[in-house]
């Protein structure tokens, strides 16, 4: 079944000791984007084809441009004259109530893409717009380490071609809810929480796993879509560890091999032979 985010090309294999020879290898794809507020070019996303409206919707949301399902009144294809893929601009119709200053917007994109989160005023915006959580959840370490795997099952396009990130969405009991495959990590996770929004899922018990590390974009766009566990196969920043902690979100990097490491809030993570305080623990070093 031909995807829209692979694609075959001829490559010279070459081994040590042997002659070289051409054959053909699958790769991610990966094109731009270009996303259109009420008709105006607003940003360019370098992303894999494949769930661009949940990408749209999960961005506009992080970014704190829209807050429920209701502000999206349409997202569609915007046909262009001079494009090779029309369903690489897609055009946002907001809802009549819903206000955006398309100037402001723009710099904060701009400063966003190129840097991250560059001041401690985007860092105050962040806070203000997506308050901390506050979760019982549990989950027990034995459900946690059977996730990678899991993951990694699922994971259709990361089988054929090594080259994307994933991000995915597990109930407290370890069941895989949704899955989302991208050459971006945050495009990954933005689709992700696009898919929950499109369907009006604001509040769940569950916990987020993704397949590389976690600088603190990723850990502010889980705050967003409230995931009060977010659990790593990488390394996290220091900041995203800051974050984390300042916004009772439980924090585990180097989740592999039957080990983790918890950064924060190991108060959620539940097992025989370790009994978390409140200081930052640590089950396994990296």
């Amino acid at each position: 079944m031909n995807s829209p985010a692979v694609t075959t090309v001829l490559i010279t294999g070459l081994k040590t000791g042997a002659e070289s020879h051409q054959k053909t290898d699958q790769v991610a794809v990966e094109e731009p984007l270009e996303i259109r507020l009420n008709g105006e070019a607003i940003v360019t996303l370098m992303r894999t084809p494949g769930d661009d409206l949940e990408l749209v919707a999960g961005f506009l949301f992080t970014e704190g441009l829209i807050k429920h399902r209701d502000d999206l009144r349409e997202i569609a294809p915007c046909p262009h004259p001079n494009a090779e893929r029309p369903g690489n601009i897609l055009n946002v119709t907001l809802a009549p109530h819903v206000r955006v200053d398309l100037a402001a917007l723009r710099r904060h994109i701009v400063a966003s893409s190129s840097c991250g989160v560059c001041s401690k005023t985007s860092i105050a915006s962040v806070r203000r717009n997506f308050p901390a959580i506050h979760s019982r959840l549990r989950v027990s370490a034995e459900t946690i380490h059977t996730l990678p795997a899991r993951l990694r099952a699922a994971q259709e396009t990361f089988a054929q071609t090594g080259g994307l990130h994933a991000s995915a969405w597990f109930d407290p009991q370890g069941n895989l809810l949704v899955l989302r495959e991208d050459v971006g990590r945050h495009n990954a996770l933005d689709k992700l929480i696009g898919h929950r929004l499109l369907q009006n899922i604001t509040e769940s018990e569950g916990l987020l796993l993704v397949s590389g590390r976690v600088a603190f974009e990723i850990v502010q766009k889980a705050l967003a879509a409230r995931f009060p566990l977010i659990a790593a196969i990488s390394a996290p920043t220091s900041l995203a560890v800051e974050f984390a902690q300042e916004n009772n979100q439980t924090l585990i990097g180097f989740l592999r091999d039957g080990r983790m490491n918890i950064y924060t809030q190991p108060q959620r993570i539940t097992a025989d032979k370790c009994r978390p305080d409140s200081r930052l623990t640590r089950m396994a070093r990296s």
